[in-house]
């Protein structure tokens, strides 16, 4: 199979992480006879620095004609002086919004060799953690009305406003639905019912159009502040959650530090078509960029996703996972996940390693 993968590097430790993740793809293709090509693209702080803009046309021409996409991060103190607009973190934005994304899946998994590496007790981890959160991205209070306003009593005053179509709810909830028909088969929907209109919605419309269109998949709900207890008491409880922007921000990022360290944790963003973007849920971490010091894992994790999700590949990204699981229990470490008795190596070596294993 001919597969042509865009790739944005993007800044800081982009560039080695994703390469990392090139070379295992690479082994994926000649263990079974297929072919990738890759394409460098710009966006982000190197996009400005060469093009003077984040995310240029030519990059969004480019991700737009290829079978996936993969990112690695953007941003770093280089840019932080300039305008809202012109910022690295907008070409981001706008090729979310150029490709159509509005799914962002994030697995949180704690990987049993590195199961001591969680901030949870041992019996609160013993029955694993393996949960994904399945976050609504172009909706909600991050993209509704907001203004502020000054008077002579209150001073100023802002305000932000959360707002949901059913439409947008539907088609968030069709994509956690197939995610649990792969897996377990349960669906927790979080909200805040008790309180927000926007919640009452989400909780009618996600009830509706399981039960019509997803008969075998069970719904149940949970208040957003009883899952962030629950995701730290008792995480094996969950399987895929689905949550609006705002409510899936906070929790998915909850989620990645349970299972201790984030340079473990990839994601995903998809839409209606098989084209998504994938890259791994951290920054761009500019203190390490260029040392060989950054955790490839996050990024070889998320072109697994993209060999099954986009491609259809789940033989494959099974042996990508098989081969991060390999390398971990031979005591293999980057920096930020090693402890007394493991073997610390760079970002290139753990590529290679994984790679080996492929």
């Amino acid at each position: 199979m001919n597969k042509h993968i865009a790739l944005l590097a993007g800044d800081g430790i982009g560039p080695e992480i994703t390469q990392g993740a090139v070379a295992v793809l690479q082994a994926v293709a000649a263990r079974y006879g297929h072919t990738f090509t890759f394409e460098p693209l710009l966006i982000g702080g190197c996009a400005i620095d060469e093009a003077g803009e984040p995310l240029p046309a030519h990059t969004v021409k480019r991700c737009l004609a290829s079978d996936s996409v993969l990112l690695g991060a953007v941003g770093g103190p280089k840019w932080d002086a300039l305008p809202g607009d012109r910022r690295p973190e907008k070409g981001l934005l706008g090729i979310r919004k150029a490709m159509g994304l509005y799914a962002n899946i994030r697995p949180a998994r704690l990987w049993p060799a590195l199961a001591d590496a969680s901030p949870l007790r041992r019996e609160l981890t013993k029955n694993g953690i393996d949960l994904i959160v399945v976050r609504e991205l172009t909706g909600g209070i991050y993209f509704g009305e907001r203004g502020s306003c000054r008077d002579a009593e209150t001073g100023e005053s802002a305000w932000d406003t959360e707002r949901y179509s059913e439409q947008e709810i539907v088609r968030i909830t069709r994509i956690a639905c197939e995610l649990a028909q792969k897996r377990s088969g349960r669906i927790v929907s979080v909200d805040k019912a008790n309180v927000l209109e926007t919640s009452r919605l989400w909780r009618r419309t996600v009830h509706a159009y399981a039960q019509k269109y997803y008969p075998d998949v069970t719904v149940s709900d949970m208040l957003v502040d009883n899952c962030a207890m629950q995701i730290v008491r008792n995480p094996a409880q969950f399987d895929v959650l689905l949550t609006s922007n705002m409510f899936g921000d906070i929790l998915s990022d909850e989620a990645a530090q349970v299972t201790g360290s984030i340079g473990m944790l990839a994601s995903s963003s998809l839409g209606d078509t098989p084209c998504g973007l994938y890259e791994p849920i951290h920054g761009s971490a500019p203190d390490i960029a260029g040392r060989d010091l950054a955790n490839p894992i996050a990024t070889i994790l998320a072109a697994a996703m993209m060999l099954r999700d986009a491609f259809g590949m789940a033989e494959e990204c099974a042996a990508v996972e098989r081969a991060v699981e390999a390398t971990l229990s031979e005591g293999w470490r980057t920096a930020d996940i090693f402890s007394a008795g493991m073997k610390r190596i760079g970002c290139r070596e753990m590529a290679r390693r994984i790679a080996q294993h492929i």
